[in-house]
């Protein structure tokens, strides 16, 4: 790196894009945020940008351009004094993710914008412009595999490193921390990437049948091999195999994965026929290996085999700074409508949970949430009740509305007399229509026009309330 760092007070960023209404949007959404914007199009940028002084930008936005330019000779220039992070606005498509490193990319920016993301990105570069910054040991983005935290800035770098050599690679740490988005990563950064990746899970399948699974079997080869089919490692020549779960494979199967391993040919079951295969196997599991070869449930020597180059992930407790950022990321995977926003008391409730499950707990918790309140921005109150780390800090504003699970006090036309059968009869079924429609607008009124929340109090499926306001015509207020 040439040139001082830049001091805290005088970080500034520089947005460059044809996208006059993303400008505007970028601008005022870091200037919300107290960060100097200074904001081109190609061509003015161009005109001008020999003479504007860089010293003390701190982070490059870069955006669509209209120009036939190129974007590493663009970086170049902007690089001519000391390197900057930078962040893509938008897809290049001169550049894959793995490029991103050379070129200090952080990633890509894509709208909504949210508060916490930016915020975190830019913790991020004021960071790394307090430090050298070395080009080559720039992290390439990993889609994915969210987070900036210490724990997984260095597993990105690990990725980094192991992926381009073509060794086994085990990935321990507990169930739901994203170790098959790790082994993906592997995969996508490897020079295996144009070759399939298979995953399998050894726990999932019973223990009869995976040796069919992994190696494949000839016509007739048991009770119901009606025709010949490859096994996993067949469908993975040339790629990754992912051995999921692999403390869980029963020890007969050990001996042949490990006369696999080490002489990358096998025999489909009842076949006779060598096969060779040529894939980089990757695995992982939850369990303590080791302990489980001191108790004779693991072979030391197949163990070695796989543990070539180990990667240990953390748990969700572990990095709970990246809480924003993933909440951010599992948020835009929800449908249309059902996006969440998170007040502050309920992520400070949730840093406080100690998350047993780990990312998948958080990403189930997402979808549970954005089903029973879509749309909605989530205080403490709107959590599941194990997730409440923190005391409601405003009660009051809960009071009319009636708790998860109690009846809500709806008036039925009718009720509190005694109903008479008329003389002339009665449409039975259009007065049972009539009163079932009052009580669904009374529900929707109640509920404050929620869906889900009403079909709590009439005590029926949001999909069956659905149909019965469709049905009728009845739409939200």
């Amino acid at each position: 790196m040439h040139g001082t760092d830049i001091p805290a007070a005088r970080f500034e960023l520089l947005i460059l894009d044809d996208d006059a209404e993303r400008r505007a949007t970028l601008r005022t959404c870091f200037e919300c945020i107290g960060v100097h914007c200074h904001v081109f199009d190609f061509v003015t940028w161009l005109q001008q940008g020999r003479v504007f002084d860089l010293a003390p930008i701190g982070l490059v936005l870069i955006g669509e351009s209209s120009l036939p330019i190129a974007l590493s000779k663009l970086i170049t220039e902007l690089d001519a004094e000391r390197t900057r992070p930078k962040l893509l606005v938008c897809e290049w498509s001169e550049l894959a993710h793995r490029d991103f490193s050379r070129h200090a990319i952080l990633g890509v920016l894509h709208a909504p914008y949210r508060y916490p993301q930016l915020l975190d990105w830019l913790h991020l570069c004021g960071v790394l412009n307090t430090q050298p910054l070395d080009p080559s040991a720039w992290l390439p983005e990993m889609p994915g595999f969210v987070g900036q935290s210490g724990p997984v800035r260095e597993i990105r770098q690990l990725i980094t490193q192991v992926a381009p050599r073509d060794i086994s690679v085990l990935i321990t740490g507990e169930s739901g921390t994203g170790k098959e988005v790790v082994a993906r990563c592997l995969h996508e950064h490897s020079n295996r990437r144009d070759g399939p990746f298979v995953p399998v899970n050894c726990g999932a399948i019973p223990s009869e049948l995976l040796e069919s699974e992994l190696f494949g079997h000839e016509k007739g080869a048991f009770t119901g091999a009606i025709s010949s089919r490859p096994g996993r490692f067949e469908l993975a020549n040339g790629g990754t195999l992912f051995l999921d779960e692999i403390g869980d494979m029963p020890l007969p199967m050990q001996v042949k994965l490990l006369r696999v391993l080490q002489e990358r040919q096998f025999e489909r079951v009842g076949g006779s026929k060598t096969l060779e295969v040529d894939v980089r196997i990757v695995a992982a599991t939850h369990k303590n290996l080791e302990r489980m070869i001191e108790e004779g449930q693991f072979r030391e020597d197949l163990y070695y085999r796989l543990n070539v180059f180990p990667i240990e992930m953390p748990a969700l407790r572990d990095r709970l700074e990246d809480l924003p950022l993933l909440l951010h990321t599992l948020n835009e995977q929800l449908e249309e409508g059902a996006l969440l926003q998170f007040h502050p008391t309920a992520l400070a409730s949730l840093q406080r949970h100690p998350w047993p499950g780990n990312v998948r707990e958080l990403a189930n918790l997402v979808e549970r949430l954005s089903i029973i309140h879509p749309g909605k921005v989530i205080g403490v109150s709107e959590l599941p009740p194990k997730f409440r780390h923190i005391e409601e800090p405003d009660p009051a504003r809960y009071a009319s509305i009636p708790a998860e699970g109690e009846a809500a006090a709806i008036t039925v036309a009718g009720a509190g007399r005694q109903l008479q059968l008329p003389a002339d009869g009665i449409d039975l079924k259009g007065w049972l229509e009539e009163q079932e429609q009052v009580l669904i607008r009374q529900a929707l009124d109640t509920a404050d026009q929620v869906v889900s929340r009403a079909a709590r109090l009439l005590q029926i499926r949001r999909t069956t309330l659905v149909e019965k306001m469709r049905k009728y015509g009845i739409e939200r207020q």
